[in-house]
């Protein structure tokens, strides 16, 4: 019998991407996706919920699955402040993952970011390292971080200036041993990595760094 996914942030960069993949796999059998918008996907194993992320209990119900994939993500410019910026990307996402939690969700994945530390001097480095603290302190039996470095590829209806100049410069630059760690991935690659990692089997907590990102 196939497994039950949840995408947040399914209409992302990583997100999409991962949806994409999903729907071909065997293993899946129906990709539920959360969106604050009605998000159509052309495939009969996709079920698009909207949900209030401000009031997520009242969708409790939708919780219930095998894997949790959790890429939701905003930018202080897109959300207007760091205080938004972190309600998104901090208190929305350990919310679902409290509920998936709750719901016995066996694989939870979450797209976290290189340099994450609750210690950081930088606000959003700080936030993703608090969250991964956090979930980790969570009854999954799995929980898969992801810790990718400049995400690049094509956005849906928003433009990143500092990714275009990133996705033309930082390639050139990694070639610099010392830079190499830094250098940029696509959505698409770790949305591969995410996919390959929910077929194979393992427990407890693991982390992937960039340099294991681009193989899968």
């Amino acid at each position: 019998m196939g497994k039950t996914a949840i995408v947040i942030g399914a209409t992302g960069l990583v997100g999409s991407q991962l949806v994409k993949q999903l729907v071909g796999q065997a293993h899946i059998s129906q990709v539920i996706t959360l969106t604050r918008r009605p998000a159509p996907y052309k495939n009969e194993k996709v079920i698009n919920h909207v949900v209030d992320f401000d009031h997520l209990a009242q969708h409790a119900s939708l919780f219930k699955a095998d894997i949790l994939f959790s890429c939701l993500g905003t930018t202080k410019k897109a959300a207007g402040s760091i205080a938004a910026q972190r309600k998104v990307d901090f208190y929305y996402q350990l919310k679902v993952a409290e509920l998936a939690a709750k719901h016995e969700v066996h694989h939870y994945l979450l797209v976290s970011s290189s340099g994450a530390n609750a210690n950081s001097g930088n606000a959003y480095l700080q936030m993703k390292g608090e969250l991964e603290n956090t979930v980790k302190e969570l009854p999954f039996k799995r929980i898969s971080i992801i810790q990718p470095s400049l995400l690049v590829g094509e956005r849906n209806n928003e433009f990143r200036l500092a990714e275009k100049l990133g996705s033309v410069l930082l390639p050139i630059l990694c070639w610099l041993p010392r830079l190499r760690k830094y250098r940029p991935i696509t959505g698409k690659q770790v949305a591969a990595k995410m996919c390959a990692l929910s077929t194979k089997p393992s427990v407890g907590v693991e982390y992937f760094k960039l340099d294991e990102l681009f193989y899968t």
